[in-house]
């Protein structure tokens, strides 16, 4: 059995590293192409004319747009996973949890765009897999910090549900539509924690 050299573990390790490099800069550039020009508006040659790179260097590490901006929308997760676990240290409450994830949420561009890239990615590729993986931590961290336990079905509904009430309300806040309609996303927090503090969610598994 033939084993690998230091050196050759070595060489394996500054290729990682230069390649984990490479691919952080090229979503700094896009996350900067974006917040510019709207994630709408992405493409892989403005990205890669931001970082510097030739167009056809950015095909090792994303296929299309839509990997490249699921992958920005899984950074923006792990943004909001470390910002709830932050909270450990404080008494679980999801109106301060919710509250903490919308402020993330509402200064992305590519929130929104990377979820809705997710049904065109075509198939299970390595930034779906990441945005999954994130999804599911950031899903556990909410329901740590905002006491709203995941041991069971009900539980579990509970989280999605404040989740995806969380990520509607930053949506709407970013684009100034929940202001236009009379509301401020702490008002529709503390609806929300009302609802189901008194087990009043319009959700109920199987």
């Amino acid at each position: 059995m033939v084993s690998s050299s230091p050196l050759d573990v070595s060489r394996a390790e500054r290729r990682a590293r230069a390649r984990e490099f490479t691919r952080a800069a090229i979503l700094s550039a896009a996350r900067q192409v974006a917040a510019r020009e709207g994630a709408a508006n992405l493409s892989l040659r403005a990205v890669a004319s931001e970082a510097g790179f030739a167009p056809a260097a950015l095909y090792g590490y994303f296929a299309n747009k839509s990997e490249l901006l699921i992958a920005l929308a899984a950074e923006d997760l792990g943004i909001v996973t470390r910002s709830l676990r932050e909270l450990r240290a404080e008494a679980p409450a999801l109106g301060r949890a919710a509250g903490v994830a919308i402020d993330v949420l509402r200064q992305s561009e590519t929130m929104a765009a990377g979820a809705a890239a997710l049904s065109s990615a075509g198939g299970a590729g390595e930034a779906e897999r990441l945005f999954n993986g994130r999804l599911i931590a950031a899903l556990r961290a909410l329901s740590e910090a905002s006491g709203t336990p995941d041991d069971s079905r009900q539980g579990q509904a509970d989280v999605v549900l404040i989740a995806a009430a969380i990520t509607g309300i930053a949506v709407l806040a970013r684009s100034g539509r929940l202001q236009a309609l009379g509301f401020s996303p702490a008002e529709l927090i503390a609806a929300l924690d009302g609802h189901i503090a008194s087990g009043t969610t319009p959700v109920k598994a199987p």
